[in-house]
């Protein structure tokens, strides 16, 4: 997952966050399964954060059956163990080539979907 929109802009704030149901291996996208899409108008802090997460993770077609994965700065470098209470199955900070390349398939849908918004 990602999020995209973190700044103030023109007094407001507009974040959206992606999260990419992906089947990955260990250095690539195997195949997405679907993509959900989380809109806050709030500023940027960790409860805010986590709110639009947990709203992109929810319009997902199906729920994940894997973990949450997220860059280490998306939650403000708080522990993924506090991170991942707030989300099931599971949190944790990208590991992994495909790790990372799903985050940033998120960081191209969130961009793209804020850009749609504006």
């Amino acid at each position: 997952m990602d999020i995209s929109g973190r700044h103030e802009e023109d007094g407001g704030y507009l974040m959206v966050a992606a999260a990419v149901h992906a089947r990955i291996d260990s250095t690539r996208i195997r195949s997405v399964e679907g993509i959900g899409f989380g809109v806050a108008h709030e500023g940027p802090t960790l409860d805010a954060t986590l709110g639009v997460t947990a709203a992109a993770i929810g319009t997902l077609p199906e729920p994940p059956n894997g973990p949450i994965v997220a860059e280490h700065g998306e939650f403000y470098e708080v522990p993924a163990e506090r991170v991942g209470l707030s989300f099931q199955p599971e949190f944790k900070y990208v590991e992994s080539i495909g790790e990372r390349e799903t985050v940033q398939a998120a960081h191209h849908a969130a961009y793209a979907a804020r850009d749609l918004l504006l």
